[in-house]
């Protein structure tokens, strides 16, 4: 390169080179003049003069990085280039190493420029660099510089198109080939134009007609075969990249499985997987097979409900109605459209609700002030509610009434008979023994009913060996078998249940030892897609042989040789639809939908028997519905080995191995999903190894609690109260099914019968708790459990509680539901937990009568001073509450308001606070008290607007475990989840203490929370600032009650990040917690972490 020395030029240049050395760029705008002023000399100069300046920007751009490259972008010298490209395309022939060093400079500085693609659109480029690659295929050296600005147009989608319509994809199929040594980076950004010219549908789908796809394969396998030193590793994912885009649409998969693609990826996968640096290569290949693996529907002849319950009155445009106007046949389709994007595919972790939050931002959160602000809403007159005066017959007894003991309950519907005697052992006929567990059931099931027998017969029992069984009674005070079946005839269920599962029978005792969250393995998951797509490699491996089918309308139980294994969920609580064996050791399981329904799969309970000891059985549940799972993160599933109970341990126990969750080849259709097409369903498996031969083992989503095992520990409790107790157990109300919904009244006796006691005893401030209204959460009913025990305990605390406070307890608000096995709903089909605003008094009559009882005691003035309604949550760890505030709300959606607007009593965080002083398992992070537009009839939201409650709460209990304190690494069980029952009471009573006239201890705790409200201030304000709403503590609550999850499942790590705490502290009680606690100032309290 030659410069003129005295030419303007160089002096500029010079002046520019200077300045950009210096380490501190204080003339900056000086800069950007000098640039402008060379970009015009470049317009008005000849073609040597142009080359030189060409060279000198190049040289210079190379060396000053971004900050050169933004100033280039910023004082238009993209623009400029390009022109220069369209002139020196029309000069014959154009110059060789004009256009060399032009797509040069476009090269690097096209990326920087956002308008990039439209100006080159708009001048022409695109068709240039086009021609000139077409003219000069064989001169690597310019086709370099041509693909890499190809590369840039190609990301903008008008320009894919264009450039697709100019014949370029079909340019790069003859650069792209089998394994060469030459050329190797030409080949590589050729690929990457390639997969960027792909992302089209319209090029896909030209790349298929071509007949593209087979090359690709070809090409693909080739360069995997010759690349044994693995040099080439980017070459192989451009391969892949452009095999995984044209499968974005349905004749791309189409073509792929017709070139045997699913062979070919299954094939050079399973010889890269000893190579950990080669897994990029086979989570690709796994992604496109998944996509590729034909969509299938569900083995079912509906996806409605196995069940149906003929209502009252099905509603017009309600979801019932909407299921059963569906001609049969239609309600489950396969969708295999290209609705799904290719960003749902990309994401491993597959969290599609999550994204679609993500999107939403904060549009779910209420922004109407005059909805925020609570208030009393006196909708029904009194007259209607002077019918609930009956359930508050606290507030009007005067004692006196003579043989009436104190407390007598008044109503007892569920004590069915004579309590049996207690004996050490309890003889039971063993059907384990004859060789035939089939026969000792109704149906022939797989285990044997409680007893052997009918739980609703009257006979005598089968004939059997006898064993001695440890009388679990004496082992748990609030259990009885006998008292369990004789609750269980008073039972009603839709399919009639005749049959008692064993785990029910003989009940729960909760280990000892720690249950710590599974590590995962690395590589399981990849491991688990992979046995699936061999069921398409190697379909002769498939026995496809139905062994469990509630369908059929002969039995469930299909005759068999004995080689599968047995399935039975015919009992209360039970799901399980179908089981089919699909190989040697595998079965595909088929969850029920809730009745009336035609999704809700997530709740499981079930029997096996038949099995073999030191044989590896692999369980696919394969109709989950939710995007992930606290399966991918350490949760185990519980069961339940009768063997260990006969043998002195009857407990559920957490097992399995393999654990993981992830996207199937089933397809949900778009009537289940609210017409959204393209969704699938989930598989969660689990392989297990026996340790018994001939056992009858129960597999469960979480620790089972039925509607019959609520009325025995409710008849147990009684029996066990102490006349101190005043204790009353009225019927709210009859389910559809006509079971009755308990309501509990529990509080201290007056001390005597003088106004001076009874006037303090009506006084008491009203706790009002509930439980269970999604009957898949059955940890809310063992936190229930713990609550119930502690109020009815002879402790100095809970005797100081219960002079508190007077407790209205609905302890099962969908019995129903918990009945019949479904996950979610009632038998209407609907989310009671949706009913709050207008429950209907014939299709949700739990919410209804509920409801009333709490408008009855906002119009005497009586209002709770908490309400918390009991949930259980499947994507988060720890417990936590969610709470209303208008200041946070506020917050979160940025809506103007005046200081006034959001005065607010910070009374709504104390108990939640107080929690996460005293429970180890409880996370003040993870509270939200923010008011959603979509839970807005939730109990939580109606309660505190409607009824006014400041603290209205939902509690929610993790199903999986812990990630704090003394739980953390652990995976949470019954004692655990009963201690935090019996904590909620605690923290009760030193809300009470707290709520007390105001002293400085008061006030020094107020000082607390406004400091904690504060802190979350920040962080809202923070986020708001960068724009990531979603990592706020109180961020927005989403989807079935349950926020964001924020766990991600890496594919290539397949493994747990919370690694167990090998020095967790044993669990201990919770009333040695409480008294450590209540010695405590206040100040030292707030600072207490356990």
């Amino acid at each position: 390169m030659h410069v003129p020395s005295n030419s303007r030029l160089l002096m500029l240049l010079g002046q520019l080179e200077r300045m950009s050395r210096e380490s501190m760029m204080t003339e900056a705008e000086i800069a950007r003049q000098l640039t402008a002023k060379i970009l015009h000399l470049i317009q008005t100069q000849d073609l040597q003069t142009t080359l030189n300046i060409l060279y000198i920007l190049s040289e210079l751009l190379t060396v000053g990085g971004g900050r050169r490259v933004a100033v280039f972008v910023s004082k238009g010298g993209p623009a400029i280039l390009l022109k220069l490209l369209i002139s020196a395309s029309k000069e014959s022939p154009p110059s060789e190493e004009l256009m060399l060093q032009l797509h040069s400079l476009l090269a690097k500085v096209g990326p920087k420029d956002r308008k990039f693609g439209v100006k080159a659109r708009l001048t022409g480029a695109l068709n240039v660099t086009v021609n000139l690659l077409k003219q000069n295929l064989l001169n690597s050296k310019l086709v370099l510089p041509c693909l890499q600005v190809l590369r840039v147009y190609s990301s903008n989608s008008v320009n894919a198109i264009s450039l697709g319509k100019s014949g370029a994809v079909e340019l790069m199929f003859k650069i792209v080939g089998p394994h060469t040594k030459k050329n190797t980076t030409l080949l590589k950004v050729a690929l990457d134009t390639l997969g960027a010219l792909l992302k089209s549908k319209t090029n896909a789908r030209r790349a298929v007609d071509r007949g593209h796809v087979p090359l690709l394969l070809f090409a693909y396998q080739d360069w995997h075969r010759n690349d044994t030193r693995q040099r080439h590793m980017l070459i192989r994912k451009g391969l892949l990249a452009s095999l995984r885009n044209i499968t974005n649409i349905k004749c791309g998969r189409t073509a792929f499985i017709e070139a045997d693609g699913m062979r070919v990826l299954y094939n050079t996968s399973n010889e890269c997987l000893p190579v950990r640096t080669l897994d990029p290569l086979v989570n690709t290949s796994s992604l496109i097979m998944r996509k590729c693996f034909p969509k299938n529907r569900l083995p079912l002849p509906t996806i409605k409900s196995a069940f149906h319950y003929p209502l009252p009155h099905v509603p017009a445009g309600g979801p019932v109605a909407q299921i059963y106007s569906q001609m049969p046949g239609v309600d489950d389709v396969v969708d295999d459209s290209d609705e799904e994007t290719e960003a749902d595919m990309e994401n491993d972790t597959e969290n599609e609700e999550d994204e679609k939050d993500c999107r939403a931002g904060n549009d779910d959160i209420e922004t109407d002030l005059s909805k925020l602000r609570p208030r009393e809403i006196h909708s029904r007159p009194f007259e209607e509610l002077r019918v609930y005066d009956k359930f508050f017959l606290e507030l009007s007894e005067d004692f006196q009434v003579s043989g009436v003991p104190y407390g007598r309950t008044r109503v007892d519907p569920f004590k069915l008979g004579v309590d049996p005697p207690v004996n050490s052992t309890r003889h039971i006929h063993s059907p384990l023994l004859v060789g035939g567990i089939a026969a000792a059931r109704r149906g022939g099931g797989g285990g044997s009913s409680a007893g052997g027998s009918d739980c609703g017969s009257e006979g005598p029992e089968e004939e059997g060996p006898l064993l001695e069984v440890p009388d679990t009674a004496l082992l748990l005070p609030l259990h009885d078998p006998d008292l369990y079946v004789e609750m269980v005839k008073g039972t009603a269920s839709v399919p009639r249940y005749s049959e008692v599962a064993y785990p029910d029978y003989f009940g729960h005792v909760a280990p000892t030892f720690r249950e710590p969250l599974l590590e995962r393995a690395y590589g399981v998951q990849r491991a688990k897609i992979f046995q699936d797509i061999e069921r398409l490699i190697h379909p002769n491996d498939i026995l496809d042989k139905v062994v469990y089918d509630l369908d059929i309308p002969s039995g469930p139980v299909i005759a068999d040789d004995g080689e599968s294994l047995k399935f039975n969920s015919q009992f209360e609580s039970g799901n399980l639809r179908k089981a089919i064996h699909v190989r040697q050791h595998e079965y595909d399981l088929v969850l029920n939908s809730d009745i009336n329904s035609n999704h809700y799969h997530q709740w499981f309970y079930f029997e096996v028997s038949g099995m073999r000891v030191g044989t590896d059985y692999r369980f696919n549940i394969i109709n989950c519905e939710k995007s992930n799972s606290q399966f991918n993160y350490g949760m185990q599933v519980l069961m339940y080995s009768v063997q260990e109970a006969i043998g002195g341990k009857p407990r559920w126990v957490r097992t399995g191995e393999d654990i993981c969750y992830y996207k199937n080849h089933f397809s949900r259709s778009s009537i289940a999903t609210g017409g959204q097409k393209g969704k699938s369903y989930y598989t969660m498996t689990f392989t297990m190894n026996f340790s018994h031969k001939d056992d009858v083992c129960y597999f469960a989503y979480h620790y089972p609690y039925t509607y019959s095992t609520l009325k025995m520990h409710l008849s147990k409790l009684e029996d066990l109260r102490s006349p101190q107790i005043y204790w009353r157990q009225d019927v709210l109300c009859e389910t559809l099914a006509g079971n009755s919904c308990p309501l509990l009244t529990i509080t201290a006796m007056p001390e005597a019968t003088t106004n001076d006691h009874l006037c303090p005893f009506k006084n008491r401030p009203v706790i009002f708790l509930s439980a269970r209204v999604h009957p898949g959460e059955t940890n809310a009913s063992w936190v229930m459990k713990g609550t119930l025990e502690f109020l009815m305990g002879s402790s100095q605390l809970a005797h100081s509680l219960r002079e508190a406070y007077i407790f209205k307890i609905v302890p099962m608000l969908n019995p129903d539901g918990v009945i019949n096995g479904n996950h979610r709903c009632s038998l209407s089909g609907e989310d009671l937990n949706r009913q709050w605003q207008n429950p209907s008094h014939e299709l949700h009559p739990t919410i209804y009568h509920t409801k009333s009882l709490l408008q009855y005691l906002a119009h005497i003035q009586r209002a709770p001073l908490v309400f918390c309604d009991y949930h259980g949550h499947s994507r988060k760890k720890n417990v936590f509450m969610y709470g209303c505030s208008v200041k946070e709300t506020v917050w979160q959606s940025n809506i103007s308001t005046s200081s006034c607007d959001l005065h607010e009593d910070l009374g709504y965080r104390t108990l939640p606070k107080i929690l996460s002083q005293m429970a180890s398992a409880f996370s003040m992070g993870s509270c939200s008290f923010v008011v959603e537009r979509s839970k807005e009839s939730t109990a939580r939201v109606v309660v505190w607007r409607e009824i006014g409650v400041q603290r209205s709460y939902t509690m929610e209990s993790t199903l999986c475990g812990c990630d704090q304190g003394k739980y953390k690494g652990l995976q949470i069980g019954t004692r655990e989840l009963e201690e935090m029952g019996a904590q909620f009471c605690l923290a009760l009573l030193r809300l009470k203490r707290l709520t007390s006239p105001l002293g400085l201890r008061t006030q020094q705790h107020f000082l607390d929370v406004e400091s904690d409200l504060m802190e979350t201030l920040n962080t809202v304000c923070a986020v708001v600032l960068c724009s990531v709403a979603s990592s706020s503590p109180t961020t927005y609550v989403m989807e079935e009650d349950e926020p964001s999850f924020q766990e991600e499942v890496d594919y290539s790590a397949d493994s747990n990040d919370d690694d167990p705490d090998p020095d967790v502290e044993a669990s201990n009680e919770p009333e040695d917690a409480a008294l450590h606690l209540d010695t405590l100032s206040d100040c030292e309290t707030a600072n207490h972490k356990k």
